[in-house]
């Protein structure tokens, strides 16, 4: 882990004990770095938090670690293997020990609650259909929504939609589940219903968890270990209460959600008086 106040990262305790493991990155896009030197590793069993400021990358981050894009430079590591160095066949086979909450849930519309549950295991598996409906039942109890197999996801509200997704993403059951943004648009139960089934699959299925958010206050209430991402790369490191401890003025800031601070309002831009100007005499 890191120091808060400086954001230097000490090895892990063992390799076997890193899933992902993110080695001095840096990744740009048109030109505009996105991570400068970013080094962070996800652990075996815990629920690792990923937070930051809208733009900084956090998406980015989960796309490189599903191999969707890659590094620049540096090493993105899933499973002990160098991403850089797979095949097609290999990704592949790597994602599938992966699983994936999607942002805005990314159900397919035309199919009902039961069936997009099922789609992964149709999809990757030959098993017979009274198998698939018992693991898709099962899947579903465990979000409690076993009641609303034969919904359309037009008839579900945010958060049970968000629950199907959780469904369908642990229906194969992956060593890893990734969420991306899970609480965005909730109301206080349906996120709070979220909150306890990310901590209850963790805990219940031994699995290794990833939460990307720029909530606060909810990934504090659930994270073992917590990343703050700033400048590209990570500007603080620790258990949640470590980073709420925290002296360093931008980690205070995101911490506090203060307007007040080093991470500034606006987005970089020429100087406001001479761009007027320049725009008259245009």
């Amino acid at each position: 882990m890191s120091s808060p106040a400086t954001g230097t990262t000490a090895a892990p305790a063992g390799a076997a004990d890193v899933v992902f493991d993110v080695r001095d990155v840096d990744y740009a896009v048109g030109g505009r770095p996105i991570f400068a030197g970013l080094s962070l590793g996800a652990r075996r069993g815990r629920i690792t938090a990923i937070m930051g400021p809208s733009g900084t990358g956090k998406t980015t981050l989960l796309r490189l670690l599903t191999a969707q894009i890659r590094a620049d430079r540096g090493q993105v590591l899933a499973f002990g293997a160098d991403l850089a160095n797979l095949d097609t066949r290999e990704i592949y086979a790597m994602r599938q020990r992966v699983g994936m909450l999607f942002q805005n849930g990314a159900l397919l519309t035309d199919l009902d609650v039961f069936e997009n549950v099922a789609f992964p295991v149709r999809e990757h598996t030959d098993l017979p259909e009274p198998l698939i409906r018992k693991l898709v039942l099962t899947k579903l109890q465990a979000v409690g929504l076993r009641g609303a197999a034969s919904l359309m996801p037009a008839e579900l509200s945010g958060g049970m939609a968000r629950r199907v997704a959780l469904a369908r993403a642990i229906v194969m059951d992956p060593e890893v589940l990734i969420y991306d943004e899970p609480f965005v648009g909730l109301d206080p139960i349906s996120l709070g219903v979220i909150q306890r089934l990310i901590k209850q699959m963790n805990q219940a299925l031994g699995i290794t968890s990833i939460v990307v958010s720029h909530d606060v206050q909810e990934l504090c209430s659930i994270a073992d270990d917590t990343f703050l991402l700033s400048a590209g790369k990570v500007a603080a490191a620790g258990t949640p209460q470590e980073l709420k401890a925290s002296s360093a003025a931008a980690v205070r800031q995101f911490m506090t959600g203060s307007a007040e601070g080093p991470v500034p309002f606006a987005y970089p831009a020429p100087d406001y008086l001479a761009q007027l100007l320049s725009a008259e005499d245009a």
